[in-house]
């Protein structure tokens, strides 16, 4: 006998109208539902891998730079002088002039130029050079003096003053003593002679480099411009962001050359108006190192009142001597290649700085010479090249 199962009604029960309905859940409202409160901004995510990734990524690449030194500065150097000097091989060439014999007339004419300023000013030079012994001697004995522990400050100036005062007078002969150089003075020597060997090898590779460049015309380039896209949009782009790099170097490099004509022309007046012996070596002094941002005018300062001090040997002429060159690097400086550099690439003076000391630290010398050409040539490529945003908007003004 089975027994029987009572059937269970599970469908919904409809409400009557008798039946009285279900209250609502009661909702809660929030201040920021409410709108009382603005919502917390969402916090940003930091992709660690790839900030990892790109630092590692210029750390190699600083020490890529660093350590192939001798073989990129000389490259770099050259592309930049070859940049200079086309537009001359270029207008021979227009002349019907061949361009490989172009190129030698270039480079012919800007070594007659080098010789001939050095033949000018060898009296000069010679003087300065022979005068180096007594300069070092004194300077030696006045610094040896004022940091001295003896007598007051006063008096060490009395006595810095009186040594700078000595005149060439004949001093009563002493007993000669000869010296045997030591060892430290050989390891000067050794190192002086591997730095000339250096110089010497760079420059010789720089030079050929330079020549080669200028007689194959735009070879490069428009090899360059074949490898860098395949459609014709990517060519169009390669060859302006190089007709940009081309002019940007050219306007550079000519704004440099009169700007430096210019600030040793007058350096030349200051000096003779103040009485400085070798006006002109030193205006050519003032005009050569003018090429090295910052730290040239810093160092035509110091050897000119240096000059001065040992000259008058009194510590105003001097100071008016050093402040005068001052005074002009800092009106074609500051005032016109500042102002000019912007106009050229656009660029803000701290990182065009940055740059500079970047690029001091990495190649000495080399690198701030070649600290700005390279900032014009980054720039361009960055607001060409996408992904290079934010290098384009830091180089910017």
């Amino acid at each position: 006998m089975m027994d029987s199962v009572t059937p269970v009604d599970t469908s919904p029960q409809r409400e009557g109208p008798g039946t009285p309905a279900a209250e609502p859940a009661e909702e809660k409202v929030t201040a920021q539902d409410a709108g009382l409160i603005e919502p917390p901004a969402p916090t940003p995510l930091v992709r660690v891998s790839g900030f990892c990734l790109v630092t590692l990524t210029v750390l190699a690449v600083l020490f890529g730079l660093k350590a192939g030194q001798e073989f990129i500065v000389p490259v770099v150097m050259a592309i930049v002088v070859a940049y200079t000097l086309d537009p001359a091989v270029t207008l021979l060439a227009r002349a019907r002039m061949p361009r490989v014999l172009g190129t030698i007339v270039v480079m012919s004419a800007i070594a007659v130029a080098i010789v001939g300023v050095v033949y000018a000013t060898q009296d000069q030079v010679a003087d300065i050079v022979n005068a180096l012994p007594e300069i070092s001697s004194k300077l030696s004995r006045t610094l040896g003096g004022l940091l001295s522990g003896d007598g007051s400050f006063l008096e060490k100036l009395r006595g810095a003053a009186s040594i700078l005062q000595e005149s060439g007078a004949a001093k009563p002969a002493r007993g000669v003593v000869v010296a045997k150089p030591d060892a430290g003075f050989n390891e000067i020597l050794l190192w002086g002679s591997k730095n000339v060997a250096a110089f010497v090898g760079q420059a010789t590779m720089c030079v050929f480099l330079v020549f080669f460049l200028l007689s194959s015309g735009n070879a490069f380039k428009r090899k360059f411009v074949k490898m860098a896209g395949k459609t014709l949009s990517q060519k169009k782009i390669s060859v302006h962001m190089l007709d940009q790099i081309n002019s940007s170097i050219h306007m550079y490099m000519a704004m440099m050359l009169v700007t430096n004509v210019v600030l040793a022309l007058l350096s030349w007046v200051a000096f003779r108006m103040l009485g400085l012996e070798n006006a002109a070596t030193w205006a050519i002094v003032a005009g050569a190192l003018h090429i090295i941002p910052y730290f040239g005018p810093l160092m035509t300062a110091m050897g000119t009142g240096v000059a001065g001090l040992v000259q008058f040997g009194e510590l105003g002429p001097a100071l008016a001597v050093s402040m005068s060159s001052v005074a002009i690097a800092l009106l074609m400086g500051v005032v016109v290649t500042t102002w000019m550099s912007g106009r050229i690439a656009r660029m803000n003076a701290v990182a065009v700085f940055i740059l500079l000391l970047l690029f001091t630290w990495l190649w000495g010398v080399w690198g701030t010479l070649l600290s700005v050409p390279i900032a014009f040539i980054v720039k361009v490529v960055a607001d060409h090249i996408e992904g290079l945003e934010a290098v384009s908007e830091f180089l910017g003004e």
